[in-house]
């Protein structure tokens, strides 16, 4: 498989020099832009397969440019990880909401960055999957591993990746309880750290794009979530 193109955005140079050159030292073809209506222009024209996002940007902040990326056809499945200075957790939850697929506080370790930005696109792109071709079904509820389609009484519903990884990890094992911890780890990975209110926060936004389905997710208080189904 070729190397993927990254599009690095932030308005600070000498942050773009940084990771323009440790990503491009690890043979990615990188494109950057200062803004944000540079990155959108290039979303669309360049197609790159991860976006690197800074948050804090004169024009259009970060969490504007991802909730236009993720409400067009054309881009909403480019996986975004957002680079930012701020660091709490409301600022954490509003990216996961509007589908962002990592979060990263400044200051940064460019070797951490390289590694999770390498999880997100071996999550994207299919690579060294387990989870093999198959169309696991119930009670209305399709989860096509392969396609990574998810899809209710044949409706198609978009996910996000890690919205796609929660609800399959849930419907392979139906009535198992999953902690908070665990689900995080499927979805993204041991490395990452986050709130156990982040977590609630993607399980209520995946039972919203579920629709009825959504309520085949169920809360063990206490505990965590399964799939009751």
């Amino acid at each position: 498989m070729s190397k993927a193109r990254i599009l690095i955005v932030d308005d600070e140079e000498d942050i773009l020099e940084l990771l323009r050159y440790n990503i491009s030292k690890e043979g990615y073809d990188v494109i950057s832009a200062e803004n944000g209506e540079g990155c959108l222009k290039l979303a669309h024209s360049h197609t790159p397969d991860l976006i690197i996002l800074d948050l804090m940007m004169p024009d259009i902040d970060g969490l504007d440019v991802c909730k236009r990326l993720k409400k067009e056809d054309e881009t909403k499945s480019i996986p975004v990880i957002m680079l930012t200075a701020k660091g709490t957790e409301s600022d954490i939850i509003v990216g996961l909401e509007l589908g962002a697929d990592d979060y990263i506080a400044k200051p940064f370790s460019p070797k951490v960055l390289v590694a999770r930005m390498k999880s997100v696109l071996r999550r994207s792109r299919g690579d060294g999957s387990e989870n093999g071709d198959e169309v696991i079904k119930r009670s209305g509820l399709s989860v096509d591993t392969s396609g990574r389609e998810v899809k209710f009484n044949g409706a198609k519903i978009d996910l996000t990746y890690s919205e796609f990884e929660i609800i399959l990890l849930l419907i392979k094992n139906p009535g198992r309880v999953f902690s908070r911890k665990q689900i995080m780890t499927a979805a993204r990975g041991d490395d990452y750290l986050v709130t156990e209110r982040a977590m609630d926060v993607q399980i209520v936004n995946l039972r919203k794009k579920l629709g009825e389905a959504g309520e085949l997710i169920k809360t063990v208080r206490g505990v965590g979530y399964k799939f009751n189904g």
